[in-house]
């Protein structure tokens, strides 16, 4: 072993080692005869030897529980006594009788709390105090019923509401153990200012400034109340009548802004201050506050701007708002407030981008769902051709704002804002035909240059963390995942004897310069976990030129749409798409060149079929010009290997078209066919495409010749079949050659069948004797060869063949046989059959056997 210790060291070191390991084999060994005693313990060993004593049942509720159902119990009938007394029996008692027995009962229901407290009976207490709070309601209500009758309700609701929250607050305080009259207080300040504000007759505008300063006093509760309760009584006080103020303040920005504003600033400033105090509820309570603002400035803003300003009033707002994100960093700000704030006003903005997207749509769409005839001249205009142009202005304040900012999401918002914008401008304030199509060909050259270089866009942005290096991931992963010197205690263990996780073994330490220690990887026998790859961060310049290019993909569609309109604006289109896609696909990279490869093929196909339309050709012509599409591909795979084979899919593509542009002329067809065969032959040529191509080519020329027969008439099948027999007898003649072990099947199976089937068919319904007679020769011919060679193929397709065409001829003779014998004859002849067949079955089962075995060592 060699290291950089002293002998008397390491010797220290490997016995520490040893009595780690001997003690975790003393400690398994001990495990596994518990394990090997439970696994096989006798079935009557299961039955303990020792009395059991039975568990005590467990008890459905504690005391606890149980006390405080029946106290919860007793004074909810309590109460419904005192309610039923207080409106059935009150009217059968005099005044003074009435005032004797609530004075009596309220005072003895709060003051019979005190004395349970200092016995110990809390929740006793608790009871009989929220009786006391009840009965103190009811003595409200009588007092009205008797004392004040004419009073008015609602004014008569706020004062009684008012002070029972201040005495309940006083009781509250005064016997601090008791958890309800302190909440109960909260809840009836809520009451006073609304229904005071009610009682005086005042309108929506009133009850939510009373409704706003009693969620202020509810938040100040929260700030600095310390019962728990109190607190979560008050904040959903404060969120609920906070909520309708709000709401109301933000209807009236829509109706009466300058009465609302004032509402909004005052809702927003609490919510500031509570964001401020409250770092937990910071982010929440700042978009409140911030949505608020925007709707105080931007209520008053709409009303003195004209109606299409309306919306980008309200995105500068929101814009404005969203700068605290920066601009409060050097205020020192809390961080949430600021998230907040600028959340409020990024939401302002995204929803008036939202408000901007139906002419971007429009302009998108628009020209693909075109209505008119190409070439018509006609243009059909946009369907929101009167959507308002401050759109544009909207799309271009959003662009100008993310350019600030210095992310990768902020980067592709800008580059998409700008498409866009440019997509948008046709339709908002609306473009003639001839400046829209230029700004489409614009936006399309634009788009796709970024997507082919991007690195200008990329200045500023952080580049994004490397991918850790292998060896230290390695390391880092052996240092963690060691947990003893053997690697065995990843969960522990229990003793059967005591019943205790024993503790792990300490793990000796680390001595730098050798092997000792953790991650212990150099003799310990630990192998570290090898670290999982992980896939590299995307570039920002990778990003963003897909943002782009897909934009630019759009556009190119959009503007190839629009010029069909004009004959001349279509080949403008189409040359410019096609030059840039070029372009990409010369320039670029992985994906984009490939998509923009086969863009490319489908411009130029494009720009054939438009020149025929312009020459007046008619669609078999048509057809022979789109071949020189797939033509080209052919010759451009050859040289351009990365994306020869989707570039060549597309050509054959074109091509398929091309096929059935003629397939109203069968002569054209065939001739079609035969060029694409010798397109695909000469595509063969190339070592990597030969298996496919050549196939291909073969197919396509056995197609055309085909439609070509059809085309002159024939209808002898052997004149369709022999072109396909013999190139397959060939073929399958050479596979043997080169492979003799290959089963006959495949070499002549699918060549002697496409001739073979469809002649027998032809023969069974051809009343010649031509046919069955060469049909029944060629099949004699081929059993034979079968026979010779021993391939398993020919002598069964050829004896099969020659027999159904041998049947076919005597089939006449036969019946004429048959006709003529007596009725009995028959019958008999099949029993003697049968008889002789039953007489010698063992042998004709042998002679089977020996038949299926000799078929079987053929080929």
């Amino acid at each position: 072993m060699d290291n950089s210790l002293p002998p008397a060291d390491e010797l220290v070191l490997v016995d520490r080692e040893l009595a780690q390991l001997e003690a975790r084999r003393t400690h398994l060994l001990a495990r596994r005869a518990w394990l090997v005693q439970v696994l096989y313990r006798p079935a009557r060993a299961a039955t303990p030897r020792w009395p059991v004593t039975p568990a005590a049942p467990v008890a459905d509720s504690t005391p606890r529980s149980a006390q405080n159902v029946l106290l919860t119990l007793g004074g909810t009938l309590l109460t419904i006594a005192a309610v039923a007394f207080t409106l059935v029996s009150w009217g059968s008692m005099g005044i003074g009788g009435r005032a004797a027995v609530l004075c009596a009962v309220t005072g003895a229901a709060l003051a019979a709390p005190v004395a349970l407290l200092r016995r110990g009976l809390a929740s006793t207490a608790e009871s009989v105090a929220v009786l006391g709070l009840v009965l103190m309601v009811l003595d409200a209500y009588a007092l009205h019923r008797v004392a004040l009758p004419d009073a008015d309700g609602l004014g008569y609701a706020a004062v009684v509401s008012a002070v029972l929250a201040g005495a309940w607050a006083a009781y509250g305080s005064a016997l601090s153990r008791l958890r309800v009259p302190l909440p109960a207080a909260v809840v009836a300040a809520q009451l006073p200012l609304p229904l005071g504000v009610l009682a005086a007759g005042g309108g929506p505008t009133a009850f939510a400034w009373a409704a706003l300063v009693t969620a202020a006093a509810d938040g100040a509760a929260v700030l600095w109340a310390r019962p728990l309760p109190v607190r979560v009584t008050a904040g959903v006080g404060a969120a609920v009548l906070g909520g309708w103020a709000l709401l109301t303040g933000g209807w009236l920005s829509l109706s009466s802004p300058w009465s609302g504003a004032p509402l909004l600033l005052a809702g927003a400033a609490v919510c500031l201050y509570a964001a401020w105090r409250t770092p937990g509820w910071a982010v929440a309570a700042s978009v409140v506050a911030g949505l608020a603002v925007v709707a105080a400035v931007g209520g008053p803003l709409r009303s003195v701007l004209p109606g299409d300003w309306a919306v980008p009033g309200y995105v500068l707002c929101g814009l404005v708002l969203a700068s605290v994100w920066r601009a409060g960093a050097g205020a020192r700000l809390p961080r949430g407030v600021r998230a907040g704030l600028a959340g409020a006003g990024a939401s302002v903005t995204a929803l008036g981008l939202l408000w901007a997207l139906p002419p971007v749509v429009a302009g998108a769409l628009g020209p693909p769902a075109r209505t008119t005839e190409v070439w018509s001249g006609e243009h059909a205009g946009p369907a929101l051709a009167s959507y308002p142009a401050t759109a544009a202005l909207v799309l271009a304040v959003g662009a100008a704002a993310l350019a600030s900012v210095a992310r990768l999401w902020a980067r592709c918002g800008v580059l998409v804002l700008v498409w866009a914008l440019l997509t948008a401008l046709p339709v908002s304030p609306g473009l003639p035909y001839a400046a829209t199509l230029a700004l489409q060909l614009l936006t399309t050259t634009a788009t796709l240059w970024i997507a082919v270089r991007p690195a200008p866009l990329t200045r500023g942005l952080p580049r994004p963390e490397a991918a850790p290096d292998a060896r230290t991931a390695t390391a880092g992963a052996a240092g963690s995942a060691a947990p003893s010197a053997t690697g065995l205690t990843d969960r522990p263990v229990t003793d059967p004897a005591s019943g205790s996780v024993p503790p792990p073994p300490s793990a000796p330490p680390r001595v730098p310069g050798t092997g000792f220690g953790a991650p212990w990887s150099g003799w310990s026998g630990w192998t570290p976990p090898k670290p999982r790859p992980q896939a590299p961060p995307a570039e920002p310049g990778t990003v963003l030129g897909w943002v782009a290019y897909a934009g630019g993909l759009l556009s190119a569609v959009g503007a190839v749409a629009l010029a069909l309109d004009v004959r001349e604006t279509t080949f403008v289109a189409l040359g410019v798409v096609l030059g840039l896609l070029a372009g990409v696909a010369a320039l670029g990279a992985g994906a984009r060149r490939t998509v923009s490869a086969c863009g490319a093929v489908l411009a130029a196909a494009g720009l054939v079929l438009a020149g025929a339309e312009a020459a007046g050709l008619e669609d078999h012509w048509t057809a022979l010009a789109l071949l020189l599409v797939p033509a080209a591909t052919a010759a451009v795979g050859a040289t351009a290997r990365p994306v020869a084979l989707p570039v060549e899919i597309t050509g054959a593509t074109v091509g398929l078209c091309a096929v059935g542009l003629a397939g109203s002329r069968p002569a054209f067809l065939a001739l079609v066919l035969a060029l694409g065969g010798v397109i695909a032959a000469a595509t063969a040529v190339r070592p990597e495409r030969r298996r496919f191509a050549s196939w291909a080519a073969a197919g396509l020329f056995l197609l055309a010749a085909w439609v070509r027969l059809g085309a002159w008439g024939v209808t002898t099948p052997e004149a369709y079949t022999l072109p396909v027999t013999v190139p397959a007898l060939v073929v399958g003649f050479l596979r043997r050659r080169r492979d003799p072990a290959a089963s006959s099947w495949t070499a002549y199976g699918p060549g002697l069948a496409v001739t073979l089937l469809p002649s027998l068919g032809a023969a069974w319904t051809d009343p010649e004797w031509v046919r069955p007679l060469v049909l029944g020769a060629a099949a004699l011919v081929v059993t034979l060869l079968g026979a010779r060679f021993r391939l398993q193929a020919l002598l069964l397709l050829g004896g099969t063949v020659l027999a159904l065409d041998g049947l076919h001829e005597l089939a006449p003779y036969v019946v004429q046989v048959v006709g003529a014998l007596p009725r009995w004859l028959p019958p008999a002849l099949a029993g003697l059959l049968l008889l002789a067949v039953g007489a010698t079955y063992e042998q004709r089962l042998r002679d089977a056997r020996r038949l299926r075995e000799r078929l079987a060592r053929m080929r």
